[in-house]
């Protein structure tokens, strides 16, 4: 069964440890992610994902939340995404991407850690590889299937 999500924004860093920012459209480059994203690379974690439903769960707890402000590649809409197993292809326009990793360690001296005392990426975020590479945006295509 094919299920639509959307993506609400694509967001990089040139530099690890800052705030990624907003981008209008991202290159999807297999064994590597994200061009010109800090993070990218040849290794299971080139590109992550967190749903704009878990940023809002954070919201309103005394700190300004943004696109971006969790250093996630790519926020999405209407996609529970720790709940997908290792694996599962998510299809966006002409690009696969496959989950390698739920979640990940939290090292707690992140902005948003130190702010409210949480971070929701740790429990919620996803990790990804390119399997098929190419351009993406915020009016992409966006399903996989289960």
């Amino acid at each position: 069964m094919k299920k639509i999500f959307k993506i609400l924004s694509l967001n990089i860093s040139e530099k690890k440890g800052e705030q990624k920012i907003p981008i209008k459209k991202a290159t999807l480059q297999i064994d590597h992610g994200i061009v010109g994203d800090a993070h990218a690379g040849n290794w299971h974690r080139q590109i992550s994902l967190l749903a704009n439903e878990d940023i809002e769960s954070m919201r309103g707890n005394g700190i300004d939340l943004d696109f971006g402000d969790f250093a996630e590649n790519i926020t999405t809409e209407g996609i529970t995404l720790h709940e997908l197993p290792i694996g599962t292809r998510l299809n966006i326009d002409s690009t696969i991407l496959e989950i390698t990793q739920i979640g990940k360690e939290c090292h707690h001296g992140c902005a948003i850690y130190t702010a409210v005392g949480d971070c929701v990426m740790p429990r919620r975020g996803i990790f990804a590889k390119v399997i098929e590479q190419g351009e993406i945006s915020n009016e992409s295509s966006c399903y996989y299937n289960i």
